[in-house]
């Protein structure tokens, strides 16, 4: 029978901010009414469904999927962009994003091709929900008031060209919004990555439009 991970758990970083999926309001500001949160004008993309039916077979490391029932909500999905909620069927796979994305176009990212702990669910799911504003971070996953992340930018050869540490105000889809806009603004630029601090897991990506 196929032994579950220990239960995932939201870490602090640097300072007062954590950089995992369940952080709240990191500051004692409080706010008469509900807080509109600004839409996103970017596409954060999920692994894609071919990739995940990939992945549940034998992951990027070569290991068989072992799906378990998540007993507590939590786990950043990366199939639909979202926490897991206790009883649903996920699994731990070892994932390659920026050697998937380079196949595709053909490049070979040299030692910059890496792979990391992702969760999926178990089995074939819908995908992520539209992004609606009013959800934390304003629709873009994984990225709430005070939370650290990293993004990574890369080149069309899949070489890593820059990077920078973020930490999220109240209202993050504009901070999102500018870092991009900032990496896209370089021309050499072609996809960039969002991942947490701590572990390095990455979250999503955004592609050149």
């Amino acid at each position: 029978m196929p032994v579950a991970p220990p239960p995932y758990r939201a870490r602090r970083g640097p300072g007062s901010a954590r950089s995992e999926s369940r952080r709240t309001s990191a500051g004692p500001a409080r706010h008469a009414g509900p807080m509109i949160l600004t839409p996103p004008r970017r596409a954060a993309r999920p692994i894609a469904p071919q990739t995940l039916a990939a992945l549940r077979t034998a992951d990027d490391a070569g290991r068989p999927a072992r799906p378990y029932t998540v007993t507590e909500d939590g786990a950043p999905l990366r199939c639909c962009l979202r926490a897991a909620r206790a009883g649903e069927s996920i699994a731990l796979v070892s994932y390659a994003p920026l050697r998937r994305w380079a196949a595709e176009r053909g490049v070979r990212p040299g030692a910059y091709d890496e792979q990391g702990p992702v969760f999926i669910h178990g089995r074939e799911c819908g995908g992520p929900a539209a992004p609606e504003s009013g959800g934390a971070g304003g629709g873009y996953p994984f990225v709430r008031p005070g939370v650290l992340r990293t993004l990574r930018r890369y080149g069309a050869d899949g070489r890593i060209t820059g990077g920078r540490l973020l930490e999220f105000p109240e209202d993050p889809a504009p901070a999102v919004d500018r870092a991009l806009d900032e990496a896209f603004a370089d021309p050499g630029v072609a996809l960039v990555h969002l991942r947490a601090v701590e572990y390095g897991c990455f979250l999503f990506e955004v592609r050149r439009p």
